[in-house]
């Protein structure tokens, strides 16, 4: 199947005019309830079934949105293989939809994954340089694998240091409600 990318504008746009397009958002619960695009559902990549969306009736859009898009074009490339019909790629996530000024639902700020990363990564390199230079010269090679991780996860656009992250208790939050996005009746949504 074929992604269609589009800006955050035109995909409100159609949304306002009466186009069935449904908003799938694929970032942190976390990220999910500091801001989120009005009507978007919540499915964090790393819980996306692409078979959960194969049933979807003729003519039903499915606009998918994270952060800045590199999380949106995973979900859009599993959904494509998939056979999902209708998948839209929301060009700079929404990040681009804050900044068009479209509607958003506002909630309680947390830190964001990329600082948090970036914190634990920090901290590992410091610690492998002091205990490099206190304990053993074996230690260095801490710092130099997290350099590594971090090189790796530049080159790929994955972070396994993100994922891991995403997953600790601090990160989770209970949602009031879960995605129900329209399965079958595009007239409807």
């Amino acid at each position: 199947m074929e992604v269609t990318i589009l800006q955050a504008s035109e995909v409100h746009r159609r949304r306002s005019s009466g186009e069935a397009i449904d908003l799938l958002d694929v970032r942190t619960p976390l990220e999910y309830r500091e801001v989120h695009a009005v009507g978007a559902e919540l499915v964090p990549l790393d819980r996306l079934d692409p078979a959960t969306f194969s049933n979807r009736a003729p003519g039903l859009h499915l606009a998918v949105l994270c952060k800045s898009g590199g999380r949106a074009k995973q979900a859009c490339d599993r959904l494509a293989a998939a056979g999902v019909p209708g998948i839209i790629l929301v060009e700079g996530g929404t990040t681009a939809w804050v900044a068009a000024g479209l509607p958003v639902e506002r909630g309680q700020k947390g830190m964001s994954l990329e600082r948090q990363v970036r914190i634990a990564a920090g901290a590992l390199v410091l610690t492998g340089a002091v205990l490099g230079f206190l304990v053993h010269p074996y230690f260095f090679g801490l710092s130099g694998f997290v350099g590594a991780g971090l090189m790796f996860a530049g080159i790929t656009d994955t972070c396994a240091m993100g994922m891991l992250i995403a997953k600790m208790p601090w990160n989770q939050v209970k949602l009031d409600k879960p995605a129900q996005l329209c399965q079958t009746k595009p007239k409807t949504c």
